[in-house]
């Protein structure tokens, strides 16, 4: 496997992963009881997994304007 297949796999399961951090936090927000504490690791967690899915699309395909 190449390095660009590995960095599309590890892109693959990241978006997975913020994908069901997204369904999570709709869930536990129809919810009656509502934990924020839990809410908010959650959306941090969200944002750290945005942030490594933005790295590795740019290293994947770098936006270079010439």
């Amino acid at each position: 496997m190449n390095e660009k297949s590995k960095l599309i796999k590890e892109l693959d399961n990241l978006e997975l992963e913020h994908r069901s951090l997204d369904k999570l936090l709709i869930r536990i927000r129809e919810e009656k009881t509502i934990d924020l504490l839990q809410i908010q690791k959650l959306k941090k967690r969200k944002l750290i997994l945005k942030d490594k899915i933005n790295y590795l699309r740019n290293k994947i395909e770098p936006d270079i304007i010439a």
